[in-house]
């Protein structure tokens, strides 16, 4: 470890890149958001509409003890609006 990075610590971490799940032509971009010791089911969904990207970002108040589980659940929460609400979640 160089002297720089032991009296300023190391450089800040990247963020991940989120992979996009694709359904019925919407992309859904999970990223649960640490909450305390717990994850909170975030995320969002985009489309594109007439050569314009539209997006629709939420935050539930459900949380979940893991990323990966809450993550999960985000993406069949997020199935289930696009099912009643397709393209009127934009509105």
């Amino acid at each position: 470890m160089g002297l720089f990075s032991r009296l300023f610590g190391t450089s800040p971490k990247q963020e991940a890149t989120i992979e996009p799940i694709e359904y019925q032509s919407f992309l859904i971009y999970p990223n649960s958001e640490r909450d305390g010791s717990q994850f909170r089911i975030a995320g969002t969904i985009t489309k594109e509409i007439k050569g314009e990207i539209k997006e629709h970002r939420f935050i539930r108040s459900d949380v979940i003890s893991n990323k990966s589980d809450a993550d999960e659940l985000m993406v069949r929460k997020s199935k289930m609006l696009i099912e009643q609400m397709n393209e009127s979640i934009f509105n």
